[in-house]
């Protein structure tokens, strides 16, 4: 398991396929309510008891991307972290996760492209012993400078 680079983020040449960093965030109400304004997505099963106790999920349930976000936050902080550019992420939900819990967001670097600088990392997001999300993304990572050529 990795901290945060000092510099606050690895480059390129630091990285190495299996490093992993995660991040532990509690899902609350403020939380939700943030993330539906920052969205603009409102849908009752998240923000609304009373329609969502009426739904298979008996209750209100976090947005999916509220988890995933939780994985970008370790992508953008801990791993590969500062500098890294996120140009896809691919993303499976398996179970809900509601206001109370929490949930672990675990970042893995599994393959990485020193060609085109870029990483690839699995996600994946447990509440408790249960997967609720995962996939993988792709990253571009900063290399190390180059000297300048003498002219």
């Amino acid at each position: 398991m990795i901290e945060s680079h000092p510099s606050g983020g690895y480059i390129l040449e630091e990285l190495v396929v299996g490093m992993t960093a995660e991040k532990r965030v509690t899902v609350t109400e403020a939380r939700i309510q943030a993330f539906a304004e920052a969205s603009d997505d409102f849908n009752p099963v998240h923000v609304d008891e009373a329609f969502a106790a009426k739904t298979a999920y008996r209750g209100r349930i976090a947005h999916g991307l509220l988890s995933a976000s939780f994985g970008s936050a370790v992508v953008g902080t801990i791993l590969p972290g500062a500098g890294a550019i996120y140009l896809g992420q691919t993303l499976n939900f398996h179970r809900p996760v509601r206001i109370g819990d929490e949930v672990l967001a675990r970042v893995t670097v599994v393959a990485i492209d020193e060609t085109a600088a870029r990483v690839v990392l699995r996600c994946d997001v447990f509440c408790g012993e249960h997967l609720v999300m995962d996939g993988e993304a792709t990253v571009r990572v900063p290399r190390r400078r180059r000297p300048a050529k003498s002219a």
